[in-house]
């Protein structure tokens, strides 16, 4: 546990900015705010704003993302988020933001099935 833990944290450094909600909120004018839950868990509730991406198609998909505007992340926890952080900076994306406490721990504006 406590080395899957030291392992996400290594790969989020090298891949992303992991913020706060703050940080994350920041970003909403300006970032793509992509939510990477499955698609029935992203209807019955998700961020305000947020598009839906799952894990599961995210290589077949994330071809619409722009380089240019920063990249916001986010899972219900943040696991998945450091995985496709990580594979978008091998595909050149340079300004990726994961929310650090996930959907869980979200309390700003929510959209409710």
């Amino acid at each position: 546990m406590i080395g899957r833990e030291l392992y996400l944290k290594y790969m989020a450094k090298k891949s992303a900015k992991m913020v706060s909600q703050e940080e994350f909120k920041e970003h909403f004018r300006t970032g793509q705010l992509i939510d990477l839950r499955e698609s029935d868990i992203y209807r019955a509730s998700h961020i305000l704003g947020a598009r839906n991406l799952p894990y599961s198609t995210f290589k077949q998909s994330y071809v619409g993302l722009r380089k240019d505007r920063p990249v916001l992340l986010y899972d219900q926890s943040k696991t998945i988020s450091v995985r496709i952080a990580n594979f978008l900076r091998k595909e050149g994306y340079t300004d990726i933001y994961i929310l650090k406490e996930g959907f869980d721990g979200w309390t700003g504006k929510v959209k409710h099935k």
